[in-house]
């Protein structure tokens, strides 16, 4: 029998988020794994040196290799180069998921949350586009938060248009600097931020973005709402549930009692097709409607 395919995802976030799961799909056996360098770059460059050519496909984890707005892609300097230390097994941050699954996502979530002009808060949209880009023309009231949760300026942005427009004069220089500056990683992941920032989380129907970053800004309730997000671990649902939230949907489906990262999922596709490097978006895409990927949607 063929020994199952490995598929590491090497985390900048904390290590009490790590897990792992075994599943078969489409004849072949695969074993998931979430390992947490609690914001250790140098720990994290270690790991993908270990692994190379030893697992089948990595993720990688609590941080991006490139963010996007429009057609403009931008690469943070420090996260290529640690990327660089796998010479052999390939690697992916999840972005080509974020770029299909969640656009399919959005589309799917119509009869559940039904878009439009419902007041929709995005914690940071340059992190994945695709589905910013995709609420915007499903008709959502939009704000997008890049400003005002990644540089602390109360400068929300409430356009396609405008976000692109900023991404292009923000963008360059921030992808110069060092990561940790814009997304928590390691210890900080676990704190959150009370400020006059909340008052975005007031306003809107629906918080959507990445888990870290929407925890680590939201006010100690959410009554009424919904969170649309992708990793989600039990101790986030407990969070979620205590804070009155009324919906909570993940991108990505649970498996093994957990909804896993994107750059896990993406992994996982890449191993699956067995070409030993990312795959184009169409092929994410016919595996997605292939394996029946549908959103997770808990109603508290």
């Amino acid at each position: 029998m063929t020994s199952p395919k490995r598929i590491v995802s090497v985390s900048l976030g904390s290590s009490k988020r790590n897990a792992t799961a075994e599943l078969e799909v489409l004849g072949q056996q695969f074993i998931l794994e979430r390992i947490g360098t609690d914001g250790s770059m140098a720990g994290a460059a270690q790991m993908l040196r270990d692994l190379d050519g030893k697992v089948a496909a990595f993720g990688l984890g609590g941080t991006d290799l490139h963010i996007v707005a429009g057609n403009k892609r931008y690469s943070f300097k420090d996260i290529i180069k640690l990327a660089s230390n796998a010479k052999i097994t390939p690697i992916v941050d999840g972005g080509g998921l974020k770029h299909t699954l969640e656009r399919i996502a959005v589309t799917e979530l119509e009869s559940v949350v039904q878009w439009r002009g419902r007041k929709t808060l995005m914690v940071s949209a340059v992190d994945r586009f695709g589905m910013a880009q995709a609420l915007a023309r499903a008709g959502a009231d939009m704000v997008f938060g890049d400003v005002v949760y990644g540089i602390g300026l109360d400068i929300p942005i409430k356009s396609e248009a405008a976000l692109e427009r900023t991404a292009s004069i923000v963008l360059p220089i921030v992808t110069n600097l060092p990561f940790e500056w814009f997304y928590p990683t390691g210890e900080k992941q676990e704190t959150s931020i009370r400020d006059w920032r909340t008052k975005y989380y007031d306003w809107a129907e629906v918080i959507a973005g990445d888990t870290h970053y929407v925890k680590r800004y939201m006010p100690e309730k959410l009554t009424g709402k919904t969170v649309l997000t992708q990793t989600i671990t039990e101790s986030d649902m407990a969070a979620f549930k205590a804070a009155g939230l009324k919906r909570l949907i993940a991108t990505t489906p649970k498996i093994n009692g957990r909804n896993f990262g994107n750059n896990v999922m993406e992994a996982f596709f890449v191993a699956l097709a067995g070409k030993n490097r990312p795959l184009e978006p169409d092929e994410y895409t016919a595996y997605i409607n292939q394996l029946g990927f549908k959103p997770e949607v808990y109603e508290f």
